[in-house]
Parts: structure tokens; sequence; C-alpha cells
């Protein structure tokens, strides 16, 4: 049975630049294989920053969202039939930041997934520099994906101070105590973020495993779902655009902006990637890319975010 391993964490949470370097660990190992990339309603950017570990040891695959819930599940089910084929020894799954996790037990105890895949780990990642105040249904899904998680792991560990740390795991605790859950985090959590860890806590996180534990659900309806806006066409200069990103966190005719990410062209034709949250905009140079930005949150006002970004 191929053993597969489930990388989760709410929108932002670093779970991209994880998978990254938890892949390499796996591949140096002489494991084979493969990512799949698992965006509910929204283009997939990650596929392109995972691309550099394409090779002999590692295939990527993705599943494009913007259909219904349904539709989109059986999407994952016969994607993980196609790879059950393939000969990997491990599979990695990353699902979007707004995922429930029971969504992944289900799907691999369906025929014949189950007689061929074996679920590994779950690793949560949690930015360390957690925002305090969340809204219910994000409250909702990092209690999920915590519950299950055989190990957290802090991103941007060495960025945030121990006050801050402490405040995450406590932040943690109470999400999962809001949905009636039984567990506490403590032991399960690395603080160290992705580029910090070593080989002997890959090992670890490689034979971490997952608790099955039950909490109050939350359904999931077009009212309570989060948006997204795509802006793939701009006129704006790049800096413009950055500069827009940081108003439209603050601007409440936006909407609850969790997340922006996507690539932008520079006059020069180099490609950047974005990254931004309410407490943090960073920017990196990447190969290749594509022209989108992708603006996530609850309640958005589509022609509020354009002005900023189009």
């Amino acid at each position: 049975m191929v053993t597969i391993d489930l990388i989760t964490g709410f929108l932002g949470s670093g779970k991209t630049t994880f998978i990254k370097h938890y892949a390499k660990y796996l591949m140096d190992q002489g494991m084979n294989i493969g990512i799949l990339e698992n965006d509910f309603g929204a283009v997939n950017v990650d596929m392109l920053l995972l691309q550099e570990l394409m090779g002999d040891k590692c295939e990527l695959e993705m599943i494009a969202g913007g259909c219904d819930r349904e539709t989109h599940r059986r999407r994952f089910r016969t994607k993980l039939i196609a790879m059950g084929m393939c000969g990997y020894d491990r599979v990695l799954v990353e699902p979007s930041g707004v995922y429930d996790v029971d969504e992944f037990f289900d799907v691999l105890r369906d025929e014949p997934l189950d007689r061929w895949y074996q679920i590994g780990n779950v690793i949560t990642v949690v930015n360390a520099k957690l925002e305090s105040e969340l809204s219910d249904m994000s409250e909702y899904l990092l209690a999920s994906e915590a519950a299950h998680a055989g190990a957290v792991v802090l991103s941007r560990a060495e960025e945030a101070t121990e006050e801050e740390i402490k405040a995450t795991i406590t932040h943690l605790n109470r999400a999962l105590e809001k949905v009636s859950c039984g567990r506490r985090l403590d032991q399960e959590i690395i603080r160290k973020g992705s580029l910090a860890l070593t080989d002997e806590d890959f090992a670890k996180l490689q034979q971490c495993g997952y608790v099955q534990e039950n909490y109050q659900k939350m359904d999931f309806t077009e009212e309570n779902s989060f948006d997204t806006v795509y802006v793939m066409e701009r006129q704006m200069p790049v800096e413009k655009i950055l500069a827009g990103m940081k108003k439209i966190f603050v601007d409440p005719s936006c909407g609850a902006v969790f997340r922006i990410k996507g690539f932008m062209q520079e006059e020069n034709g180099s490609w950047i990637e974005v990254n931004a949250t309410r407490h943090e905009l960073k920017k990196q140079p990447i190969k290749e890319g594509q022209e989108i930005l992708i603006v996530i949150g609850e309640g958005l006002q589509e022609a509020a975010i354009r002005k900023y970004l189009s």
C-alpha cells in the first residue's frame, strides 16, 4: 500500500514551503513521491512554487477548483485512483487552506482507495504569529486541521517572540475547546519554522502519525464559505499594486481579506511571487509565473478590491 500524508494548515500558514523541504528530505531517503495540490475554488498558484521538485523521484498533480464541493471531491478521488497506479512510495496531499480534514479521511475509506492507500501522517502547519481574532468559520477550520495532527509545525517561528508563540499555542487549544474537542496540544508542537528543521526533525515528522478526534462539525454553505476574487489583468505598476495590497487589508469596503497571493511580472521581464496577509507582505523572485493575483476572504467586494489591484 502507498503511504499518504496530509499536509494541512490555514490560509497563508506556509504549507507549500514546508512541503518543498519535506519532499526533498523524503527524496534524499530514496523515495519516489507524488504531490497532489488540491485547491478548492481557486486557480492553483502553489503548483508553480513546487516545479523545482519535479524529476525522476517526484511528480506533481493538481486538482483545479471553481466548482461545487461534491464535484471537487469526485475529482480528488479520481486523481488519487490514478496516482495509486504510479508506483509511489509516498503521496503528499496539500489541500487548500479552506478544508475540513474529515473529508480527506472519508475519501480514503472509499473503494478502491482503502485497498491502495494507508494514512501515514497528518502534519499541520500553523503560523507562529497567528492572528488573535478570527471568524467563527476560520476558528473551526483551524481546530479541525489541528485536531487530527500527529505533529504541528510552527512556521516562521524564527520571526516570532516567545510571547507570540505562547499566544498561538493558547489560541490553537482555545479553538479546539470551542468545537468541543477534548484534545489539547503541547508536545506535538514543533517550535521551528520550515527553514530551521533538521533531518532529525523530518525523521520524526515522517513517523508522527495522526489522531482520530471527535468535535462539533460546522456545515459549509455558500453563505458561510470563503470568497475568492481573481485579478488576471492589471494596468498599474508593481509598486503601486504592492501599496494597494496593504490598503485592502484595512479598507472595510473590500470585505474581510485574509490573504492575497500570486505572481506579477516586473518591467524588466522578471517574475516575483507575492504572499500577503494583514501583518506582512512578502515578495521574492521566481523563475516563471503567470499574471494573476488571488484575494481570499469573507464577504469580499470585488469592485472595491479591483480599485487597488488593476
